[in-house]
Formats: structure tokens, sequence, C-alpha cells
């Protein structure tokens, strides 16, 4: 055994408690995790599950546009519920706003129950910026899926260019599968009449692996949320290393205090961001204007360049990992429906930290001298976006 193992058996105990009474969720044992890398690896698992269905087919997400994998997933779910399976789809009011119409069609003809969370036209101004930006999947209350991957052509392939992005799912088996589905049962609820019906069997969960896990869930509304607390502790937890693979970088004064505290008391501190292939330029204005603050500390940030980094994936001293729908800015943080993973074990944080040593090798080091000699232009672009870097 690695003479490590007692000191990281302890750290994970630690953390866990820790995690267990501040978030007041407690981690289920006996869960057996696969993390998924890009589309390649992604959509035949979650595929192959929805077609593998026998009673139910619960799945929600935040992105549903067009391509041959939109299509791919409707005919999948009709299929099923076709064939009398239970398929419920819920989709975010504004994300999946550009949903092909004959999609909707074909599922509603089939027998799919199609709800939508807060349509923009049908809310107040307070509740439109409040958004469900949670990724789940759940067959037969027995494998769930969740993570960064919306459904979308843009997720497709093993980002080899920039029109195949990058991001991390997770198959789940277990008891922490109730807790996905309690992310979807929470936002179902608002959107739909009927929370169950008689193809839910409440079954139980015989232990499929070793991962201890607690499933987080994030939601939109105002103040503290329990998101913020979960990153928190995983920072101010980290006592060898922290590091934080994120599609928006856009947090709050705090937030970067945190990194800068870990950072100097001797925590390797690194941040991988996208590069030149973003799909949202003025959040990345609203995360540079502290990469100065961050360097200075010690902090190590990387730009992805192959494609877009959509991951959200932090690793903790080898030991313990957040995978899930959140990223690391005032929107996920503050106002959205997010759901996260909360992982101890180190076989899966391993494997995450394998990618992230892959992804840093193709990205560029944000050197500090050169940073601090950047253009008046690029600063007045910051300063122009900060006004706005609470919605971001």
């Amino acid at each position: 055994m690695d003479a490590r193992a007692p000191v990281n058996d302890e750290r994970a105990l630690r953390l866990r408690r820790r995690l267990e009474r501040l978030i007041g969720i407690a981690a289920t044992e006996g869960n057996a995790l696969h993390a998924l890398r890009n589309g390649d690896e992604i959509f035949p698992a979650m595929l192959d599950a929805i077609r593998s269905a026998e009673h139910t087919v619960d799945m929600m997400t935040f992105v549903y546009w067009k391509g041959d994998v939109a299509r791919d997933f409707a005919h999948a779910l009709a299929e099923r519920a076709r064939a009398g399976v239970r398929v419920r789809l819920l989709l975010d009011g504004f994300g999946s706003r550009l949903i092909d119409g004959d999609l909707l069609a074909e599922m509603d003809r089939m027998g799919v129950q199609v709800a939508w969370f807060r349509k923009p036209a049908h809310l107040s101004p307070f509740k439109q910026n409040h958004r469900c930006h949670r990724k789940v999947l759940v067959v037969d209350e027995q494998v769930a899926f969740t993570g960064g991957v919306g459904i979308a052509e843009e997720w497709c392939g093993d980002a080899r260019n920039p029109r195949e992005w990058r991001d991390t799912h997770v198959r789940v088996r277990g008891p922490a599968v109730d807790g996905i589905a309690a992310a979807f049962a929470q936002n179902w609820a608002e959107c739909h009449d009927e929370l169950f019906d008689e193809r839910d069997r409440f079954t139980g969960h015989r232990p499929q692996g070793d991962a201890v896990v607690q499933v987080v869930r994030g939601s939109a509304s105002f103040g503290w949320q329990d998101m913020q607390t979960l990153v928190r502790v995983m920072i101010e937890s980290a006592e060898e290393r922290f590091r934080l693979a994120t599609a928006y970088f856009s947090p709050d004064a705090y937030f970067v205090g945190l990194l800068c505290e870990a950072a100097r008391r001797g925590v390797e501190v690194e941040i991988l961001l996208p590069g030149p292939h973003t799909d949202k330029r003025v959040c990345r204005l609203a995360g540079e204007h502290h990469y100065e603050s961050l360097l200075a500390c010690g902090v190590k940030i990387y730009h992805y360049r192959p494609t877009m980094m959509h991951a959200k994936v932090m690793t903790v001293d080898r030991t313990a990992a957040l995978v899930g729908s959140t990223n690391f800015n005032r929107r996920s943080l503050d106002h959205d429906e997010e759901v996260m993973l909360a992982v101890l074990d180190e076989d899966f944080t391993a494997t995450l930290d394998r990618h992230f040593e892959a992804d840093k090798a193709v990205s560029e080091p944000i050197r500090r001298d050169r940073w601090r000699r950047r253009s008046v232009l690029q600063r007045a672009r910051e300063a122009a976006v900060r006004p706005i870097r609470r919605f971001l």
C-alpha cells in the first residue's frame, strides 16, 4: 500500500465530515463512478443507457440545440416512450430555446413528457436571471449521469479541433444516484403537476464500488448558497494541491481571496481556462480582471488552446474531486440551479488529474511579467465589463 494512504484516508475523512456538517447532506458509500471525457465517450454511454431503459428515463439539460446528436437523443427518448417507458425531459426555457421544433413534436407524439423551466416570456425580470443549469440523466433509478455536457453538435468528437468542445461527464451507480435524481425532481416539481407515478419503483441500491459521494444542489435564489459553501470548503481544505478547470471564470473578490490565501500557505493552485476559443468573451474579460492579483499570489493560470474548454472539475490533494455543472463564476455560484458531486475516491481523482495534465500539456501558461504589460485596450475591456460581472 502507498505510504501516503493513511494520510490520505485521514484527510478524506476530515473533508467528508466538514462537508456533511457544513452543508447538511450525508455522503453515501458504495458508489461506482466512471469519468467520461468528451462527446465520443459521453454521448454513446448516455444513449446506451436510455436505449436500455425498462421503466423510467428522467433527463434535464440547460442546452438542447441542433445537430445529429440532438436527433439521436430525441429518437432514443421517443422510442422508449413508445415502448411504454415513462420518459420525462426537462428543458431550460432560455438555454434550450434553439431546439428543433420537429424534435419536440416527435417526442410529444410518442409520449415523452416535456416540461420547460422558466420560459423567459412568462417570468418576472428577477426570475429570468435564475436559470436551470443542471445536466442530469437518470435511467431506471439505477444509473445516473451528470457533468457539463449539453445536447448539441458542439460537444461531439474528442476535442481535436475548435468544433469539438472539451468536457467531462460522469456515470454513477450506487446510492448517489438518489441525490442526482433529487436534483431532477426538485426542478420537475416546479414545472409539472405530477411528481411521481406508478412506474417509479423507489428501489434501493446495492454497493457498486468504493467511492464516497455527496450530491450538492445549488438553487436559483438570493443569498449565500450551498454551492458557495462547497467550493469554499474544498479550497480551504487543500493542503498540497488545488486544481480547477472551468469554462467560465468570473469570481467575486472573496473567492479570488480564497485562492490567493491557499497559494500563500503553500498549496499549488492551478487554474485551467478557455484560451483562444471561448463562446463568452465577456465572461473571460471579467475573469481576466483578476489575473494580476492571482499571479502575484503564486496561482498558476493556463489557457487551453485546442478548442472551447467547457469542463467543470476541481481536485484537491489527490484525494477528493468536484465534478458537475457548476462554473467558477457569479452566475453558477449565486444565481443558477446547479448540481455537483463531491467525490472522495483516490482512483477517480487520479483519473481527473490525468485529464488535467493532458489538458495542461496543450495549454499556454499565463506569465505574470507579460500579463502586467498587457495593453491599455485590454485593461479598458476588463474595466468595461465590471458593472455586469454579477450576471456573468
